[in-house]
C-alpha cells in the first residue's frame, strides 16, 4: 500500500475540511457538519499514526548505524538491538494500524444502530429466545455507554418478544454492532418441555444504520399510512386511542407498524425513522454486492437469512460459525460480555479488508513452512 501518496491526499483533504469547521455556518446542517466533523477526526488520525511511524523508524535508521560504527561500545551495541527489536515490533503494529486506517470507511459505520429482534422458527421458545437476546444487547449497551430506546415491541404470552425493535446510540455503534445481523440458532431444554428434550429455536437479528433523511428520498405519495389502537397487555393509552401507526412504503412493499410512542405523531416518527432505515439497508446492500462477493464469503453479508451463531446450553458454549470461534462462557456472554466475539468479528473483516486492498497477490498461499 502506497502510504505517501494516500496520506498526501489526507493531508490535502485535511486542509480543505479546516477551512470548512472555521466557517460560522457550519452548524447551518447539523447532518452534515457531523459528518465534516467524523471525516476530520479519522484524517487527522491517519496523519497522527504516520507521524509515530516516520519517527520510529528515523529511531530504528540510527541504531542500525549504531550497530555498523566498529567504535560502539558494547553496552552501547546490545542496548541498540534491543531497542531495535523493539522498534520493529512497534512498526509493524503501526504499519498494520495505517493500514487499516487508510481503508475507505464504510458506508454508515459511524452512526447510530435500529436493531430488529423477531422471533422465528420454535413457537413460544423462539419469543423467549428474542427476548434473551434483547436483553443481552442492552446489558452489552449499557456496558459499552450506549443509549437503548425501545421503538416498537410485540410480547408474546409467555413474556418473550415475537419481535422488538430498539435505537442504540453512541460513538461508532454500527460499525460495532453491524455483524450480529443474521439468524441467531438456540439449542436448549424450553422452560415448557415436560420430557426435558433439547430443543432448537432461531431468532433473527437485523442491525441498520440509523438514517437521515438526506439518505433517502420517501415521497408522501408513495406512502399509505394507518393508524389504530394499540394493542398490549394494558396501560395508560393501549387500547382506548388510535395512537398505533402502520406505514406501508408502496413502492417496495415494506410495511412499520409502531404502537410504543405516547401518541400518534411520535409513532408516526418512529415508523418513518425505521422505514427509512430499512431502505438504507437496501441502498448499502446494493453497493456492497458490487464492492466485493470475496469479502462477504468470510463474514457474510449480514442478510438476515444467514445462521451465524449457535447458543448450546447444555454445553455452556456459544459458536460464531462465520469465523469458527467458539467461548465456553455463554452464561457470560447472555449478561452482555459479547465483546470478545465483537472484537474478533471486526478483526477478521479487517484483515480480509486490508488483503483485498494490497492486491491479488497477498492472499496467494506462502511457500514458507507455518510457524
Amino acid at each position: 500500500m502506497d502510504f505517501k501518496a494516500l496520506l498526501e491526499r489526507s493531508r490535502q483533504r485535511l486542509s480543505e475540511l479546516d477551512t470548512i469547521i472555521a466557517s460560522p455556518n457550519l452548524y447551518d446542517s447539523p447532518a452534515q457538519a457531523r459528518e465534516i466533523l467524523r471525516e476530520h477526526a479519522r484524517l487527522k488520525g491517519q496523519l497522527q499514526l504516520w507521524e509515530e511511524l516516520q519517527q520510529i523508524e528515523r529511531q530504528l535508521i540510527d541504531n542500525q548505524k549504531l550497530l555498523e560504527d566498529p567504535t560502539s561500545d558494547p553496552e552501547l551495541i546490545a542496548l541498540a538491538e534491543e531497542e531495535i527489536r523493539t522498534f520493529e515490533k512497534r512498526a509493524a503494529h503501526l504499519r498494520r494500524q495505517l493500514q487499516a486506517a487508510l481503508l475507505p470507511p464504510e458506508p454508515g459505520e459511524e452512526r447510530d444502530a435500529i436493531v430488529e429482534i423477531r422471533a422465528g422458527t420454535g413457537g413460544a421458545e423462539a419469543a423467549l429466545f428474542a427476548a434473551d437476546l434483547y436483553r443481552m444487547y442492552c446489558k452489552y449497551a449499557d456496558s459499552a455507554g450506549y443509549r437503548i430506546e425501545q421503538l416498537d415491541h410485540s410480547p408474546s404470552d409467555l413474556g418473550g418478544f415475537k419481535q422488538v425493535v430498539f435505537r442504540v446510540s453512541g460513538e461508532g455503534v454500527f460499525r460495532r454492532l453491524r455483524y450480529e445481523s443474521g439468524v441467531h440458532r438456540v439449542q436448549r431444554v424450553p422452560a415448557t418441555e415436560a420430557q426435558g428434550r433439547i430443543h432448537t429455536s432461531t431468532a433473527t437479528v437485523a442491525v441498520l444504520p440509523e438514517a437521515e433523511e438526506v439518505d433517502v428520498e420517501i415521497r408522501p405519495e408513495d406512502l399509505r399510512i394507518e393508524v389504530c389502537r394499540a394493542s398490549g397487555p394494558g396501560g395508560q393509552g393501549v387500547n382506548t386511542t388510535d395512537s398505533a401507526v402502520q406505514i406501508l412504503h408502496i413502492p417496495t412493499g415494506k410495511i412499520v407498524r409502531c404502537q410504543d410512542g405516547r401518541s400518534q405523531l411520535q409513532n408516526r416518527e418512529r415508523a418513518l425513522q425505521i422505514l427509512r432505515s430499512r431502505l438504507l439497508e437496501d441502498k448499502i446492500r446494493e453497493e456492497r454486492e458490487k464492492y466485493s462477493a470475496h469479502r462477504r464469503s468470510l463474514i457474510g453479508s449480514g442478510g438476515r437469512e444467514e445462521k451465524i451463531r449457535t447458543y448450546n446450553f447444555p454445553q455452556n458454549r456459544v459458536t460464531d460459525h462465520r469465523i469458527e470461534l467458539t467461548l465456553y462462557t455463554l452464561d457470560r456472554f447472555l449478561e452482555g460480555e459479547i465483546g470478545t466475539m465483537l472484537d474478533a468479528l471486526e478483526a477478521a473483516d479487517l484483515e480480509q479488508r486490508i488483503r483485498e486492498a494490497e492486491g491479488p497477490s497477498s492472499s496467494a498461499p506462502s511457500s514458507s513452512p507455518p510457524a
